[in-house]
């Protein structure tokens, strides 16, 4: 899931994850699989707790309200 500029907001990818404590590779594979496998955020914790990544539900829950309209506008869906 490729993210490219857009008119409005953030003009690149590494705008868009600026500041957060997490890299972006781990936010886009977390809202790619909450999305895709219909996975619930606690499932997703565990993954990434398997994967020696810790983080809180809400955290992954905050993902999606942010960045699934952004990658919504970049792929023109």
């Amino acid at each position: 899931m490729a993210l490219t500029a857009s008119d409005d907001g953030p003009t690149s990818a590494q705008e868009l994850f600026k500041g957060r404590h997490f890299d972006q590779e781990i936010i886009v594979l977390c809202v790619r699989w909450y999305l895709t496998f219909k996975l619930s955020s606690r499932d997703l914790v565990q993954m990434m707790a398997e994967r020696g990544i810790l983080l809180a539900h809400t955290t992954i829950l905050q993902w999606v309200q942010r960045y699934v309209p952004e990658i919504l506008v970049r792929s023109h869906i």
